[in-house]
């Protein structure tokens, strides 16, 4: 029986883009190491299964959270990819999931966006900025398939509160997890009458399931 909490983390892409533009995947990375090393921060056992670029890795990233029995999914949305590279992850996993929108910066830098004299290089800077840009796709298509979620917008700068946010959702995953797990002992029979000490067992084990309806 799992007796620890584990969280899947992944984030997303689009395998075409790579060639196209120098240095951007690794930058993606790079991102979604500190969202991983800020994650393990609040809670030490996260399942990081890298950049999901491909339909492929998106079906296998699924699996890999279905047999870790991961209980809480956060999808750190990298730059702009396709909702299908996201969808089965989610389905197959059967686990809640935070969207992380979360930029790199406040801004673009523009002063220097704009003396780049290279069309592909601006276009890789401005994807390594456009994490916005597929959050309504990727909610559309949850809210379409009935997979609740819920959003965290901010920056990946530590000191940005929407950090607070994100350690609220893992505490939160952290009790139903113990709620799932415990073990309650029931000796004799309540006077139903006495509602302060009264316990329902069935409604404790509702509970755990639908702690997550956002």
């Amino acid at each position: 029986m799992q007796s620890t909490l584990k969280i899947g983390l992944f984030g997303i892409g689009l395998d075409a883009y790579w060639p196209q533009f120098e240095g951007l995947k690794e930058r993606l990375e790079g991102y979604l190491n500190i969202v991983h090393q800020r994650l393990s921060v609040i809670h030490p056992s996260v399942i990081n299964a890298g950049l999901v670029d491909t339909i492929d890795r998106a079906f296998e990233t699924g699996s890999l959270f279905r047999r870790e029995e991961v209980d809480l999914i956060f999808l750190y949305v990298t730059t702009y990819a396709l909702s299908s590279t996201v969808l089965p992850v989610v389905q197959k996993a059967k686990a809640p999931v935070i969207i992380l929108n979360l930029s790199p910066g406040e801004a673009i830098d523009y002063e220097r966006f704009n003396s780049m004299n290279d069309r592909t290089k601006m276009t890789g800077e401005w994807l390594a900025f456009c994490s916005p840009c597929p959050v309504p796709e990727i909610a559309n298509v949850f809210n379409r398939t009935g997979i609740r979620f819920h959003q965290i917008t901010g920056l990946l700068n530590e000191k940005d509160e929407c950090w607070t946010e994100v350690k609220e959702w893992v505490n939160a995953a952290r009790v139903a997890h113990i709620m799932a797990h415990n073990r309650l002992g029931c000796m004799g029979h309540y006077y139903s009458g006495m509602l302060d000490i009264y316990t329902d067992l069935t409604q404790q084990r509702s509970y755990c399931a639908f702690l997550f309806i956002f």
